[in-house]
């Protein structure tokens, strides 16, 4: 995959107050630096071996590096000291092992399974208090936002329905905790119009950058 001609012009149709997270796991470094050309600076990536590669490619360059898929524990080690935002906490177990590794509170969004999709990761919405109160013990993680995927294909309706659960739950969160969660991860290429619409700070877009 290559960075769009026009990427420029479609930047500018995205509002100046969020934050665009370029899904990058189809680009390789050199086209990286491309889309860094454009001032777009905040890269997420899936897969551990390949952020390692990546990381180390463009280590020149001021990137915030965001980790976007399913982090495996086995692999966290590799990379948790690498990354400035990982936008899919899952599990204690998960947690555990960045309390341990972790040099510096990392910056993390929960992953919440709001749609309760069976293939799908992330917290259930019925576990999701003990969750929270489990991460706030921990100081090496500095809980930041919720993170959500929707249901493919979904109609407009339905996903402004599953977006507004997620900003739902946040507020009460909020409220139940007595604590600031000011970021929403939610909207991909296919439906960030609608979640930016109920209100999310960081869209992960991928597939609509590129040619």
């Amino acid at each position: 995959m290559q960075v769009r001609d026009d990427l420029t012009q479609f930047l500018n149709t995205l509002p100046k107050d969020i934050t665009l997270v370029a899904a990058t796991k189809y680009l390789d470094a050199n086209e990286m630096r491309k889309l860094y050309s454009f001032k777009v600076n905040n890269f997420g990536e899936n897969r551990v071996d390949a952020f390692l590669e990546k990381y180390e490619a463009l280590n020149d360059l001021d990137i915030k590096w965001h980790f976007i898929g399913h982090l495996q524990t086995n692999k966290a080690k590799k990379v948790i000291n690498n990354i400035n935002y990982l936008h899919s906490l899952d599990s204690l177990k998960l947690a555990d092992i960045i309390q341990k590794e972790r040099t510096t509170p990392l910056d993390t969004f929960i992953e919440v399974s709001i749609n309760e999709e069976e293939n799908k990761n992330g917290v259930k919405v019925a576990d999701i208090d003990n969750f929270v109160k489990e991460i706030l013990s921990k100081d090496k993680i500095h809980l930041v936002g919720l993170m959500m995927m929707s249901i493919k294909y979904s109609d407009e309706k339905s996903l402004h329905e599953q977006f507004s659960k997620l900003r739902i739950l946040r507020d009460r969160l909020e409220k139940e905790f007595n604590i600031k969660i000011p970021y929403l991860s939610m909207g991909m290429s296919d439906d960030y119009k609608a979640a930016i619409k109920e209100k999310s700070t960081h869209i992960r877009l991928g597939r609509i950058l590129f040619k």
